[in-house]
């Protein structure tokens, strides 16, 4: 699968933090008419205005924050395993599409309070775009000074009064990347809402991204402890047969039934595969500081991963007087199947940065793949406490079955198991009216990923691990649409990297420890601004730091993150606003041995938009110049392999709601 991540160092996906109750929450009833969702509009989504605090947040095509899917306080939540939709277990094999996806929210920290079943990794909980009862069609089209070109359509087609809604989305993309390379990729989806009493309610969806003509651009592997020289931009190397095609799909269906006053049953199944037809990735190694090197492309045979998994959860509610309480019964289980290896490795020898690669394809060789299974059930029984100005407790136990077995050609099957004790508590206390305390414990079971691209085990499924957090803090409402939100964590998990050998496998335990702030909201009724920060003391311990093969710093985490957004609504010119975006880096050790480490670096985004009324529609037009001083760095493919970041570029889209 083809990396398209380097616009992380701009924006990051999503955590929307839970309000502070000072109320117990109303139990809901089984007679009540159900309330069908807004129709989204979309030329009215503005993320600075929108998000709930700075530690990420993702909605439409925009996002911000600290962190993102794939990293949080320093720690992959997505190869962790932890991704939900609308609260329900999900093991993502594909992530949704915006075309179904309404916005992204990572819950860590105090976005995590009250929120059944965290995990040490953070949440990713993805809010749902589910059809209403009203009639409408958003139509978005943009494009970039690189040469991309979008089109984008949702509608929602009641079919039945308040019982049966339609959802439909599509998008076309030609997409034109940093380094010249392009892909197309067409995305649909349907999605039904069907409410046949008002006290239930069923959601089934299917989207489907059907990639092609990906073209893949070689990543740079130094010999020494160095990085790579210049690699000048928009410049396609080849060679023109490597590349990624492939078709993924998300489909399942959301269910809820009201059974009574106080008593709810939710349920989620989610089918989640990509069948990749090809995949190749480029590599120029044992690069020089002269910019010679040795070039090779790795081909893999056609292979498909894909997941079956869910969650049944009933919820029983009521209410003591100031004091609310909800106990959670939750049965959650998966069934994953990955396949890789067998690749045909094509060595075209010396070379080096910028050279044309434009040798015909050759008759690929395919080996035998490996496969490995994932069978998992958890059983979890959870407890929300709120008490009216006092404060909020909650607390959960899972016990976990894992099971995975590995099927490596021409050897016996492997099989490992682990039946863990999960658990979890946090305590919330309200010591004014505007401030609150929080701190909490979370143990989990979690994925460790596969292998990079560049291992000499690539693609190989790691084990699962156990992990732990810690965390405490406060919020502090500075005024009703201002508020500041600090805390510290403490996460522990099994640190793997490449070792001397470039097997990447466990090396030790890493610790990372911080510090992280956010604060959001309107400074005046036309001023927002979202400012965010960490500042972490991530390190390693084991055998093989001691002995001074692997260095105390692990690859890949910053120790400082900080990113500022505002957005000003003009007094003079109605309906134009303008935005700005700064995102600083810290040094990141890039290196097992921690000789190479990426320099710091700050990268500045200005945008504008305009919103107006197009025929009597609502309408946006938005233009945004990403790393507006072009800036040059690279960022990390794996400990020790590089690629470059984009340059400057000029976005433009029009959206109109119908």
């Amino acid at each position: 699968m083809t990396f398209r991540l380097s616009c992380a160092c701009l924006a990051s996906l999503g955590i929307i933090e839970t309000a502070q109750a000072q109320a117990p929450a109303p139990v809901p009833s089984p007679t009540a008419p159900v309330p069908a969702p807004a129709p989204p509009r979309r030329s009215e989504e503005n993320v600075v205005i929108q998000a709930d605090d700075a530690f990420g947040t993702s909605i439409g095509r925009e996002t911000i924050g600290i962190y993102n899917s794939g990293s949080v306080r320093g720690f992959s939540p997505t190869q962790a395993g932890n991704s939900r939709i609308d609260g329900l277990y999900f093991d993502q094999v594909w992530g949704l599409s915006s075309r179904i996806r309404l916005s992204t929210n990572i819950r860590v920290g105090l976005s995590a309070q009250g929120y059944p079943f965290p995990a040490p990794t953070g949440v990713i909980d993805y809010a749902f775009r589910i059809p209403s009862d009203e009639a409408s069609l958003s139509v978005s089209v943009g494009g970039n000074t690189y040469g991309s070109a979008s089109v984008e359509l949702d509608a929602v087609v009641p079919v039945t009064d308040r019982t049966l809604s339609l959802g439909i989305g599509a998008g076309l993309y030609h997409n034109e990347f940093y380094n010249a390379t392009s892909a197309g990729d067409r995305v649909g989806s349907v999605t039904l809402r069907w409410t046949p009493t008002p006290s239930v309610q069923i959601v089934p969806f299917w989207s489907v991204s059907d990639l092609t003509d990906d073209e893949i651009g070689p990543f740079y592997t130094p010999a020494g402890p160095y990085l790579p020289p210049r690699v000048p931009r928009r410049r396609f190397n080849g060679p023109g047969w490597a590349l990624y095609e492939g078709t993924a799909y998300n489909y399942g269906a959301l269910g809820r039934w009201d059974i009574a006053p106080g008593w709810q049953m939710r349920a989620g199944f989610f089918r989640s595969l990509f069948d990749v037809h090809r995949d190749a990735y480029s590599f120029l190694s044992a690069l020089q500081p002269d910019g010679t090197g040795n070039f090779r492309v790795v081909v893999d045979s056609p292979y498909k991963n894909a997941s079956t998994s869910g969650e049944l959860r009933l919820t029983r509610r009521f209410v003591e007087g100031p004091r609310s309480h909800a106990f959670h019964l939750s049965l959650r289980a998966r069934d994953r199947v990955r396949e890789y290896g067998g690749s045909h490795v094509v060595n075209f020898g010396p070379s080096f940065i910028g050279e044309i690669i434009d040798a015909p394809a050759p008759a690929f060789t395919f080996g035998p793949q490996t496969q490995d299974r994932v069978r998992q059930w958890t059983g979890g029984i959870a407890y929300e406490g709120r008490w009216q100005n006092v404060g909020e407790l909650s607390f959960g136990v899972q016990r976990a079955n894992y099971r995975k077995s590995v099927a490596q050609p021409a050897l016996p099957i492997t099989e490992t198991r682990a039946s863990p004790w999960l658990f979890n508590v946090t305590a919330a206390a309200y010591v004014i009216r505007r401030l609150a305390l929080y701190g909490g414990y979370t143990k989990g079971l979690e994925e460790s990923g596969v292998a990079p691209q560049t291992a000499s085990n690539r693609n190989e499924a790691l084990p699962a691990i156990i992990t732990s957090q810690r965390d405490a803090g406060l919020r502090l409402i500075l005024t009703d649409r201002l508020r500041l939100v600090a805390g510290v964590f403490d996460v522990r998990k099994p640190y793997f990297s490449l070792d001397a050998a470039n097997l990447f496998r466990e090396l030790g335990e890493v610790r990372n420890q911080g510090l992280e702030m956010s604060l959001s909201g309107a400074m005046t009724p036309r001023f927002s601004v979202v400012l965010g920060g960490v500042l972490s003391r991530p390190r390693v311990r084991g055998e093989d730091v001691r002995l001074g093969i692997v260095g105390n710093r692990p690859v890949g985490i910053p120790a400082r993150s900080v990113q500022l957004n505002m957005d000003w609504r003009l007094p003079w010119l109605d309906g134009v606003s303008v935005d700005l975006g700064i995102a600083h880096l810290g040094p990141i050790p890039a290196t097992r041995d921690n000789l190479v480490s990426l320099p710091s670096r700050t990268l500045v985004g200005l945008g504008t938009r305009y919103r107006f009324q197009l025929t009597g529609r609502s309408a946006s037009l938005r233009f945004f110049v990403n790393n507006l001083f072009d800036e040059y760095a690279f960022e990390l493919r794996g400990a020790g392999t590089y690629d470059f970041i984009p340059g400057r570029t000029l976005s433009a889209y029009l959206t109109v709601d119908f």
